[in-house]
Protein backbone atom coordinates (compact mmCIF):
# COMPACT_ATOMS: atom_id res chain seq x y z
CA UNK A 1 0.00 0.00 0.00
CA UNK A 2 1.52 3.46 -1.12
CA UNK A 3 2.44 5.89 1.85
CA UNK A 4 0.95 9.34 2.07
CA UNK A 5 4.32 10.46 1.59
CA UNK A 6 4.91 8.69 -2.04
CA UNK A 7 1.45 9.75 -2.75
CA UNK A 8 2.08 13.41 -2.78
CA UNK A 9 5.03 13.46 -5.53
CA UNK A 10 2.73 11.45 -7.62
CA UNK A 11 0.60 13.45 -7.69
CA UNK A 12 2.73 16.70 -8.27
CA UNK A 13 4.07 14.48 -11.37
CA UNK A 14 -0.08 13.57 -12.93
CA UNK A 15 -0.38 17.62 -12.37
CA UNK A 16 3.02 18.63 -13.91
CA UNK A 17 2.04 16.72 -17.02
CA UNK A 18 -0.74 18.56 -17.91
CA UNK A 19 0.89 21.63 -17.19
CA UNK A 20 3.24 20.23 -19.60
CA UNK A 21 0.38 19.72 -22.28
CA UNK A 22 -0.94 22.78 -21.95
CA UNK A 23 2.29 24.40 -22.22
CA UNK A 24 3.27 22.75 -25.04
CA UNK A 25 -0.12 22.59 -26.84
CA UNK A 26 -0.48 26.72 -26.62
CA UNK A 27 3.42 27.65 -27.12
CA UNK A 28 3.47 25.29 -30.22
CA UNK A 29 0.89 26.43 -32.41
CA UNK A 30 -0.29 30.10 -31.07
CA UNK A 31 1.57 31.72 -33.71
CA UNK A 32 -0.63 29.30 -36.18
CA UNK A 33 -3.90 30.71 -34.70
CA UNK A 34 -3.17 34.21 -34.81
CA UNK A 35 -1.44 33.56 -38.66
CA UNK A 36 -4.73 31.60 -39.97
CA UNK A 37 -7.08 34.68 -38.30
CA UNK A 38 -5.38 37.76 -39.49
CA UNK A 39 -5.52 36.05 -42.63
CA UNK A 40 -9.19 35.47 -42.89
CA UNK A 41 -9.18 39.74 -41.89
CA UNK A 42 -9.01 39.92 -38.32
CA UNK A 43 -7.46 42.89 -37.25
CA UNK A 44 -5.14 42.40 -34.06
CA UNK A 45 -7.76 43.21 -31.68
CA UNK A 46 -9.87 40.90 -33.29
CA UNK A 47 -6.93 38.11 -33.16
CA UNK A 48 -6.28 38.54 -29.69
CA UNK A 49 -9.91 37.96 -28.59
CA UNK A 50 -10.16 34.79 -30.77
CA UNK A 51 -7.20 33.46 -28.74
CA UNK A 52 -8.63 34.49 -25.18
CA UNK A 53 -11.63 32.92 -26.10
CA UNK A 54 -10.18 29.50 -27.90
CA UNK A 55 -7.43 29.50 -24.28
CA UNK A 56 -11.48 29.65 -22.10
CA UNK A 57 -13.72 27.01 -23.96
CA UNK A 58 -10.98 24.70 -24.52
CA UNK A 59 -9.74 24.99 -20.54
CA UNK A 60 -12.92 24.96 -19.28
CA UNK A 61 -13.58 21.93 -21.73
CA UNK A 62 -10.57 20.24 -20.14
CA UNK A 63 -11.76 20.54 -16.60
CA UNK A 64 -15.34 19.79 -17.31
CA UNK A 65 -14.72 16.45 -19.01
CA UNK A 66 -11.58 15.53 -16.94
CA UNK A 67 -13.07 16.07 -13.43
CA UNK A 68 -16.37 14.73 -14.68
CA UNK A 69 -15.55 11.33 -16.43
CA UNK A 70 -12.56 10.83 -14.44
CA UNK A 71 -10.58 10.62 -17.79
CA UNK A 72 -7.65 12.46 -18.98
CA UNK A 73 -9.75 14.32 -21.83
CA UNK A 74 -8.44 17.24 -22.81
CA UNK A 75 -9.67 20.11 -25.84
CA UNK A 76 -7.23 22.32 -28.15
CA UNK A 77 -7.77 24.39 -30.64
CA UNK A 78 -8.13 23.46 -34.49
CA UNK A 79 -4.40 23.86 -35.49
CA UNK A 80 -5.07 22.36 -38.78
CA UNK A 81 -8.27 24.53 -39.06
CA UNK A 82 -5.72 27.50 -38.51
CA UNK A 83 -3.58 26.81 -41.08
CA UNK A 84 -5.97 26.00 -43.61
CA UNK A 85 -6.98 29.53 -42.76
CA UNK A 86 -3.34 31.38 -43.19
CA UNK A 87 -3.19 29.10 -46.72
CA UNK A 88 -6.81 31.44 -47.71
CA UNK A 89 -7.60 34.54 -48.57
CA UNK A 90 -9.65 37.21 -46.84
CA UNK A 91 -13.30 36.86 -47.79
CA UNK A 92 -15.64 39.29 -49.72
CA UNK A 93 -17.57 40.15 -46.70
CA UNK A 94 -14.03 40.54 -44.34
CA UNK A 95 -13.51 38.83 -41.11
CA UNK A 96 -17.22 38.80 -40.05
CA UNK A 97 -18.23 36.08 -42.99
CA UNK A 98 -15.32 34.02 -41.79
CA UNK A 99 -16.83 34.40 -38.51
CA UNK A 100 -20.09 32.94 -40.13
CA UNK A 101 -18.16 29.98 -41.82
CA UNK A 102 -17.01 29.56 -38.15
CA UNK A 103 -20.51 29.10 -37.01
CA UNK A 104 -21.42 26.55 -39.91
CA UNK A 105 -18.34 24.80 -38.47
CA UNK A 106 -19.17 24.36 -35.08
CA UNK A 107 -23.22 23.38 -36.30
CA UNK A 108 -21.59 20.87 -38.63
CA UNK A 109 -19.90 19.42 -35.56
CA UNK A 110 -22.54 19.34 -32.77
CA UNK A 111 -25.00 17.69 -36.00
CA UNK A 112 -21.81 14.67 -35.79
CA UNK A 113 -22.71 14.33 -32.17
CA UNK A 114 -26.41 14.47 -32.18
CA UNK A 115 -26.67 12.72 -36.10
CA UNK A 116 -24.53 9.40 -36.24
CA UNK A 117 -24.51 8.94 -40.09
CA UNK A 118 -23.58 12.01 -40.44
CA UNK A 119 -20.46 11.21 -38.57
CA UNK A 120 -20.29 8.25 -40.57
CA UNK A 121 -20.28 10.24 -43.41
CA UNK A 122 -17.24 12.36 -42.27
CA UNK A 123 -15.78 8.50 -40.91
CA UNK A 124 -15.81 7.48 -44.88
CA UNK A 125 -13.87 10.67 -46.46
CA UNK A 126 -10.93 8.78 -47.43
CA UNK A 127 -8.21 9.07 -44.95
CA UNK A 128 -5.52 9.73 -47.25
CA UNK A 129 -7.43 12.61 -49.43
CA UNK A 130 -8.52 14.27 -46.34
CA UNK A 131 -4.66 13.68 -45.18
CA UNK A 132 -3.33 14.98 -48.69
CA UNK A 133 -5.64 18.08 -48.87
CA UNK A 134 -4.43 18.91 -45.15
CA UNK A 135 -0.83 18.49 -46.37
CA UNK A 136 -1.21 20.66 -49.36
CA UNK A 137 -2.62 23.50 -47.49
CA UNK A 138 0.63 23.20 -45.01
CA UNK A 139 2.98 23.08 -47.45
CA UNK A 140 3.07 26.52 -48.61
CA UNK A 141 3.25 27.33 -44.38
CA UNK A 142 6.23 24.96 -44.16
CA UNK A 143 8.33 26.64 -47.10
CA UNK A 144 8.05 29.75 -45.00
CA UNK A 145 11.04 29.58 -42.42
CA UNK A 146 13.29 28.40 -45.29
CA UNK A 147 12.10 31.77 -47.52
CA UNK A 148 12.74 33.70 -44.33
CA UNK A 149 16.05 32.78 -43.74
CA UNK A 150 17.03 33.96 -46.97
CA UNK A 151 15.23 37.23 -47.07
CA UNK A 152 16.52 37.94 -43.02
CA UNK A 153 19.42 35.21 -41.93
CA UNK A 154 20.81 37.14 -38.99
CA UNK A 155 16.44 37.27 -37.53
CA UNK A 156 16.02 33.14 -38.79
CA UNK A 157 18.85 31.36 -38.59
CA UNK A 158 19.42 31.57 -34.64
CA UNK A 159 15.69 30.07 -34.24
CA UNK A 160 15.76 27.39 -37.01
CA UNK A 161 19.20 26.05 -35.68
CA UNK A 162 17.84 26.33 -32.48
CA UNK A 163 14.76 24.12 -33.46
CA UNK A 164 17.03 21.54 -35.27
CA UNK A 165 19.48 20.43 -32.21
CA UNK A 166 16.39 20.37 -29.77
CA UNK A 167 14.37 17.97 -32.84
CA UNK A 168 17.40 15.85 -32.45
CA UNK A 169 17.79 15.84 -28.61
CA UNK A 170 14.53 16.61 -27.26
CA UNK A 171 11.65 16.88 -29.59
CA UNK A 172 8.88 17.37 -27.54
CA UNK A 173 10.83 21.32 -26.78
CA UNK A 174 11.64 21.56 -29.95
CA UNK A 175 9.27 24.80 -30.93
CA UNK A 176 9.48 25.89 -27.58
CA UNK A 177 13.48 25.81 -27.86
CA UNK A 178 12.81 27.78 -31.34
CA UNK A 179 10.05 30.39 -29.47
CA UNK A 180 12.09 30.87 -26.58
CA UNK A 181 15.42 31.53 -29.31
CA UNK A 182 12.64 34.15 -30.97
CA UNK A 183 11.76 36.20 -28.34
CA UNK A 184 16.25 36.02 -27.77
CA UNK A 185 16.05 37.60 -31.40
CA UNK A 186 13.84 39.94 -30.61
CA UNK A 187 15.12 41.60 -27.02
CA UNK A 188 18.64 41.77 -29.08
CA UNK A 189 17.14 43.64 -32.06
CA UNK A 190 15.37 46.20 -29.33
CA UNK A 191 11.93 44.75 -29.75
CA UNK A 192 10.60 44.99 -26.12
CA UNK A 193 11.40 48.50 -25.69
CA UNK A 194 9.33 49.61 -29.18
CA UNK A 195 6.46 47.31 -27.94
CA UNK A 196 3.19 48.87 -27.92
CA UNK A 197 1.09 47.44 -24.93
CA UNK A 198 -2.45 50.01 -25.26
CA UNK A 199 -4.29 46.12 -26.84
CA UNK A 200 -2.53 43.64 -24.48
CA UNK A 201 -5.18 44.08 -21.90
CA UNK A 202 -7.60 40.75 -22.52
CA UNK A 203 -10.81 41.87 -24.20
CA UNK A 204 -13.66 39.94 -25.93
CA UNK A 205 -14.23 41.88 -29.28
CA UNK A 206 -17.74 40.96 -30.32
CA UNK A 207 -18.02 39.62 -34.21
CA UNK A 208 -21.55 39.69 -35.99
CA UNK A 209 -21.47 36.94 -38.75
CA UNK A 210 -22.27 37.42 -42.13
CA UNK A 211 -23.79 34.54 -44.04
CA UNK A 212 -21.84 34.43 -47.58
CA UNK A 213 -22.39 30.85 -49.70
CA UNK A 214 -19.00 30.88 -51.36
CA UNK A 215 -17.26 31.91 -48.11
CA UNK A 216 -19.19 29.01 -46.24
CA UNK A 217 -17.66 26.65 -48.57
CA UNK A 218 -14.24 28.07 -49.35
CA UNK A 219 -13.62 28.07 -45.67
CA UNK A 220 -16.49 26.34 -43.50
CA UNK A 221 -16.95 22.93 -45.05
CA UNK A 222 -12.53 22.39 -45.52
CA UNK A 223 -12.61 23.69 -41.75
CA UNK A 224 -15.31 21.07 -40.45
CA UNK A 225 -13.54 18.44 -42.52
CA UNK A 226 -9.97 19.25 -41.08
CA UNK A 227 -10.94 19.83 -37.34
CA UNK A 228 -13.14 15.77 -37.91
CA UNK A 229 -10.62 14.22 -39.76
CA UNK A 230 -7.16 15.32 -38.14
CA UNK A 231 -8.62 16.34 -34.42
CA UNK A 232 -11.43 14.64 -33.16
CA UNK A 233 -11.45 11.46 -35.09
CA UNK A 234 -7.37 10.64 -34.08
CA UNK A 235 -8.20 12.39 -30.38
CA UNK A 236 -10.56 9.79 -29.89
CA UNK A 237 -8.59 7.16 -31.26
CA UNK A 238 -5.41 8.32 -28.50
CA UNK A 239 -7.91 8.04 -25.71
CA UNK A 240 -9.03 4.76 -26.53
CA UNK A 241 -5.01 3.77 -27.25
CA UNK A 242 -4.86 3.87 -24.13
CA UNK A 243 -7.89 2.81 -22.77
CA UNK A 244 -10.75 5.51 -22.49
CA UNK A 245 -13.44 5.90 -24.28
CA UNK A 246 -15.66 8.77 -22.83
CA UNK A 247 -17.84 8.56 -26.35
CA UNK A 248 -17.82 11.16 -28.41
CA UNK A 249 -21.45 12.21 -28.12
CA UNK A 250 -20.73 14.64 -25.26
CA UNK A 251 -16.96 15.86 -26.58
CA UNK A 252 -18.83 16.67 -29.87
CA UNK A 253 -21.90 18.60 -28.72
CA UNK A 254 -19.24 20.31 -26.57
CA UNK A 255 -17.07 21.14 -29.16
CA UNK A 256 -19.51 22.45 -31.59
CA UNK A 257 -21.75 24.49 -29.56
CA UNK A 258 -18.04 26.17 -27.87
CA UNK A 259 -17.30 26.81 -31.48
CA UNK A 260 -20.39 28.23 -32.07
CA UNK A 261 -20.09 30.61 -29.33
CA UNK A 262 -16.37 30.99 -29.32
CA UNK A 263 -16.86 32.14 -32.95
CA UNK A 264 -18.95 35.49 -31.83
CA UNK A 265 -15.47 36.06 -30.22
CA UNK A 266 -13.43 35.42 -32.69
CA UNK A 267 -12.34 32.11 -32.51
CA UNK A 268 -12.18 29.51 -35.42
CA UNK A 269 -12.21 26.00 -33.83
CA UNK A 270 -12.05 24.20 -30.68
CA UNK A 271 -12.07 20.36 -30.97
CA UNK A 272 -10.56 17.36 -29.23
CA UNK A 273 -6.68 17.60 -28.66
CA UNK A 274 -4.91 14.51 -31.01
CA UNK A 275 -1.04 14.45 -30.45
CA UNK A 276 -0.89 16.75 -27.66
CA UNK A 277 -3.65 14.27 -25.51
CA UNK A 278 -1.05 11.50 -25.54
CA UNK A 279 0.74 13.96 -22.58
CA UNK A 280 -1.86 13.97 -20.39
CA UNK A 281 -3.31 10.41 -21.36
CA UNK A 282 -0.01 8.39 -21.20
CA UNK A 283 1.83 6.55 -18.39
CA UNK A 284 3.98 9.03 -18.28
CA UNK A 285 1.20 11.00 -16.46
CA UNK A 286 0.80 8.34 -14.07
CA UNK A 287 1.53 4.85 -13.68
CA UNK A 288 -2.44 4.85 -12.07
CA UNK A 289 -4.50 4.82 -14.93
CA UNK A 290 -7.36 5.49 -12.98
CA UNK A 291 -5.25 8.68 -11.83
CA UNK A 292 -4.48 10.59 -15.18
CA UNK A 293 -7.84 12.54 -14.99
CA UNK A 294 -5.70 15.05 -12.74
CA UNK A 295 -3.61 15.44 -15.78
CA UNK A 296 -6.49 16.54 -17.87
CA UNK A 297 -7.94 19.18 -14.87
CA UNK A 298 -4.34 20.79 -15.00
CA UNK A 299 -4.01 21.47 -18.70
CA UNK A 300 -7.10 22.86 -18.60
CA UNK A 301 -6.24 25.35 -16.16
CA UNK A 302 -2.67 26.03 -17.97
CA UNK A 303 -5.01 27.16 -20.95
CA UNK A 304 -7.38 29.13 -18.83
CA UNK A 305 -4.56 31.04 -17.35
CA UNK A 306 -2.80 31.89 -20.67
CA UNK A 307 -6.07 33.41 -21.71
CA UNK A 308 -5.20 36.83 -19.73
CA UNK A 309 -2.10 37.01 -21.51
CA UNK A 310 -4.04 36.50 -25.02
CA UNK A 311 -3.47 40.48 -25.77
CA UNK A 312 -0.03 40.38 -24.67
CA UNK A 313 1.55 37.28 -27.31
CA UNK A 314 -0.20 39.59 -29.73
CA UNK A 315 1.05 42.91 -29.24
CA UNK A 316 4.37 40.60 -29.14
CA UNK A 317 3.89 38.63 -32.50
CA UNK A 318 2.68 42.11 -34.50
CA UNK A 319 5.98 43.44 -33.53
CA UNK A 320 8.07 41.16 -34.01
CA UNK A 321 10.66 40.68 -37.49
CA UNK A 322 9.67 40.12 -40.34
CA UNK A 323 8.98 36.20 -41.30
CA UNK A 324 9.39 35.27 -37.52
CA UNK A 325 6.37 34.14 -36.48
CA UNK A 326 5.40 32.77 -40.06
CA UNK A 327 9.15 30.45 -39.37
CA UNK A 328 7.81 29.65 -35.89
CA UNK A 329 4.10 28.44 -37.59
CA UNK A 330 6.07 26.76 -40.05
CA UNK A 331 8.65 25.10 -37.96
CA UNK A 332 5.54 23.85 -35.48
CA UNK A 333 3.85 22.82 -38.49
CA UNK A 334 6.25 20.58 -40.30
CA UNK A 335 5.74 17.06 -38.31
CA UNK A 336 2.01 17.26 -39.20
CA UNK A 337 2.77 18.01 -42.75
CA UNK A 338 5.28 14.95 -42.78
CA UNK A 339 2.47 12.62 -40.93
CA UNK A 340 -0.19 14.37 -43.46
CA UNK A 341 1.54 13.59 -46.48
CA UNK A 342 2.72 10.14 -45.77
CA UNK A 343 -0.54 8.99 -45.32
CA UNK A 344 -1.74 10.88 -48.37
CA UNK A 345 0.74 8.58 -50.52
CA UNK A 346 1.19 5.29 -48.80
CA UNK A 347 -2.09 3.73 -50.38
CA UNK A 348 -0.55 2.64 -53.86
CA UNK A 349 -4.45 2.44 -54.59
CA UNK A 350 -4.66 5.96 -53.93
CA UNK A 351 -1.46 7.54 -54.15
CA UNK A 352 -2.24 9.52 -57.71
CA UNK A 353 -5.68 10.89 -55.67
CA UNK A 354 -4.15 11.87 -53.06
CA UNK A 355 -1.00 13.32 -54.67
CA UNK A 356 -4.03 15.23 -57.30
CA UNK A 357 -5.33 16.39 -53.79
CA UNK A 358 -2.20 17.56 -52.36
CA UNK A 359 -1.32 19.34 -55.42
CA UNK A 360 -4.55 21.11 -55.89
CA UNK A 361 -4.55 21.95 -52.19
CA UNK A 362 -1.30 23.47 -52.48
CA UNK A 363 -1.87 25.46 -55.80
CA UNK A 364 -3.80 28.55 -54.16
CA UNK A 365 -6.05 28.13 -56.98
CA UNK A 366 -9.79 30.25 -56.07
CA UNK A 367 -12.48 29.01 -58.75
CA UNK A 368 -15.62 30.85 -58.21
CA UNK A 369 -14.42 32.59 -55.20
CA UNK A 370 -14.02 28.79 -53.32
CA UNK A 371 -10.41 28.11 -52.48
CA UNK A 372 -8.04 25.29 -52.98
CA UNK A 373 -8.68 23.06 -50.20
CA UNK A 374 -12.47 22.40 -51.07
CA UNK A 375 -11.13 21.82 -54.99
CA UNK A 376 -7.97 19.57 -53.83
CA UNK A 377 -10.59 17.26 -52.14
CA UNK A 378 -13.29 17.38 -54.74
CA UNK A 379 -10.22 16.72 -57.58
CA UNK A 380 -9.11 13.64 -55.64
CA UNK A 381 -12.92 12.30 -55.04
CA UNK A 382 -12.75 12.33 -58.53
CA UNK A 383 -9.40 10.71 -59.70
CA UNK A 384 -10.38 8.34 -56.98
CA UNK A 385 -13.80 7.29 -57.96
CA UNK A 386 -12.57 7.04 -61.81
CA UNK A 387 -9.64 5.08 -60.79
CA UNK A 388 -11.96 2.69 -58.90
CA UNK A 389 -14.26 2.08 -61.57
CA UNK A 390 -11.42 1.38 -64.26
CA UNK A 391 -9.80 -1.45 -61.81
CA UNK A 392 -13.57 -2.95 -61.46
CA UNK A 393 -13.66 -3.10 -65.08
CA UNK A 394 -10.88 -4.31 -65.69
CA UNK A 395 -11.27 -8.26 -62.77
CA UNK A 396 -11.76 -10.72 -64.53
CA UNK A 397 -15.57 -11.58 -64.73
CA UNK A 398 -16.91 -15.33 -63.29
CA UNK A 399 -17.42 -18.02 -65.70
CA UNK A 400 -21.08 -19.11 -65.82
Amino acid sequence: MRSAGAAGPSTAHTVLAGVVCGLVGFTSSFAVVLTGLQAVGASPEQAASGLLVLCVTMGLGCVLFSWRLRMPVTMAWSTPGAALLAAATVPAGGFASAVGAFVLCGVLLALCGLVRPLERLVEAIPTPLASAMLAGVLLTLCAAPFRAVVAAPAAIAPVMVTWLVLVAVARRWAVIGALVAAVVVMAVQGVFGRLDLSAAAPAVVPVAPVWDVTTLVAIGLPLFVVTMTSQNIPGMAVLASFGYRPGIRGPLLYTGGATVAGAFGGAHAVNLAAISAALAAGPEAHPDRGRRWVAGVSCGVTYLAFGPLAGLVTAVARSAPDGLIETIAGLALLGTFAASAAAALADTHAREAGAVTLIVAASGVTVAGVGAAFWGLLAGVVVLVSLRLARTRRLPRPTP
